[in-house]
């Protein structure tokens, strides 16, 4: 079927132009005067290369990912405002599409656009590409076409969009400073252990000294370090390496998941960023017009956290059988006993003495004794904390009382509100935390190699003297 070009005007005076399909141009300009717009010009469009196949003939650019979160809430924050001006939406694509640089998102877009012109709805055409646009967004995008108010929900998406994003940076801004200065200590332990601990060395071999188990550990080290220097990199590529593969296993994801909510103010921030997060995204959905078993499979897909994916999961089975939701929220909170976070936390703090064994076979003794003991003391940490909620009653009572009022998108965003504020004090508290500690840890480590070296030297000044 003939596509035509046209311009027209709608009521208001405003110009239009799109194209459309119909047998004859007379019949195009009838289906357009229906539509309450009078035709200024109209002109059939000629096929091109590859309009055979029913795909744009314009090339895509190769691209690496989409072109980052930054750009999609731009995009969004954009085609809601051409849709509040009244433009159709395929034209507003088109316009987006074209001022963008190659990227993952404007190939995406050039197929979407494609679709919609092959009779496609919006929704539809990018539920094609998932890598770009994720559940949410198209769920959200369903709802506005069905309710006719797409440019409120384009506004809404991207209003929750910019706010997550905004949380995101700010904990990753937050982090910037103890990553640099834990690698600056790392490279002065280094360089200490490297130049200045072999010559403290080779003097107490010339002078044939007994060394204390502080000065034999701290030499053993540093010759470790001086043929295994490669090996620094290695510990925390291997690390990351492990833990991807434990999350690959249904039980090892869960056991690893509880195990980072319960560290110490750490476990505090990954809680209520969820918390935040997840609670702005239900509030949305629910605003949206989404129905609400269909926004909690959503929530419970962008927590990224399997205690709060299961909570969901089993607050979704609980309204299927008609139950509300703060009821199976409280129930389901807390996340139980996993034996997998039992070991993880006993490996934290039993392991890591057992590297004295490892540089100096001879303190094998005090290394097993220390290792024992920390493992018992990770253990009885766990147990502690394995009756801690992930939801605490706040949460519960704002959803409660949403149901009762039927305002529960309110309340969730109340909810997100409160939660952002905490991540935002939690991150500076953290921040203010963390700089103590990374003092007393450099000084420590200082304070041991001086006092390792020293020990030999004042043996050795009172041999001399004597």
């Amino acid at each position: 079927m003939p596509t035509f070009q046209f311009e027209a005007m709608d009521a208001t005076g405003q110009e239009i132009r799109d194209v459309i399909e119909a047998p004859t141009q007379d019949e195009a300009q009838a289906t357009i005067r229906q539509m309450g717009y009078f035709v200024t010009k109209i002109s059939e469009k000629r096929e091109k290369a590859g309009a055979a196949t029913g795909r744009s003939s314009r090339k895509k650019t190769f691209a690496i990912g989409t072109g980052g979160q930054k750009m999609i809430v731009t995009f969004t924050r954009q085609l809601s405002i051409l849709q509040d001006a009244g433009l159709p939406i395929l034209r507003s694509l088109k316009i987006l599409e074209q001022q963008m640089k190659p990227c993952g998102l404007k190939n995406a877009l050039m197929d979407v656009c494609d679709d919609i012109e092959s009779g496609s709805t919006l929704s539809e055409a990018l539920a094609k590409h998932p890598k770009v646009f994720n559940r949410l967004y198209v769920n959200m995008i369903k709802a506005g076409e069905a309710g006719g108010a797409l440019e409120i929900i384009l506004q809404r998406l991207a209003d929750f969009m910019e706010r997550a994003q905004s949380l995101k940076k700010k904990v990753q801004g937050a982090m910037i400073y103890p990553v640099v200065v834990i690698f600056v200590a790392v490279g002065i332990l280094t360089f200490i252990m490297l130049n200045i601990v072999p010559t403290f060395d080779k003097m107490f071999q010339e002078f044939e000294l007994p060394l204390p188990p502080p000065t034999l550990l701290l030499i053993a080290t540093s010759r470790k370090l001086a043929t295994l220097w490669w090996l620094i990199p290695l510990v925390p590529i291997a690390a990351i390496i492990f833990i991807s593969l434990l999350r690959k296993f249904k039980a090892g994801r869960m056991g690893w998941d509880q195990y980072m909510l319960k560290i110490p103010v750490i476990g505090k921030l990954i809680e209520k960023n969820i918390l935040a997060r997840t609670s702005r995204t239900l509030g949305t959905l629910v605003a949206s017009g989404v129905p609400i078993l269909e926004g909690l499979t959503i929530t419970r897909e962008t927590s990224n956290n399997a205690v709060f994916e299961k909570m969901y999961g089993k607050v979704t089975d609980a309204i299927r059988e008609g139950d509300t939701i703060a009821k199976p929220m409280k129930e389901h909170s807390c996340p139980g006993f996993h034996p997998v976070t039992l070991i993880l936390w006993m490996a934290t703090v039993g392991l890591p003495p057992m590297g004295m064994a490892v540089i100096e076979p001879s303190l094998l003794g005090q290394a097993l004794y220390i290792s024992v003991l920390g493992a018992g003391l990770g253990g009885l940490f766990y147990f502690v904390k394995v009756k801690q909620r992930v939801v605490d009653d706040l949460v519960v009572n704002m959803v409660d009382v949403g149901e009762e009022t039927g305002e529960l998108d309110t309340m969730l965003y109340k909810v997100a509100d409160y939660f952002d504020e905490e991540v935002k004090n939690l991150t500076e508290g953290l921040m203010k935390l963390i700089e103590p500690m990374l003092i007393i840890f450099l000084g420590g480590a200082v304070g041991f190699i001086v006092i390792a070296l020293f020990m030999p030297l004042v043996s050795l000044i009172q041999k001399l003297s004597g």
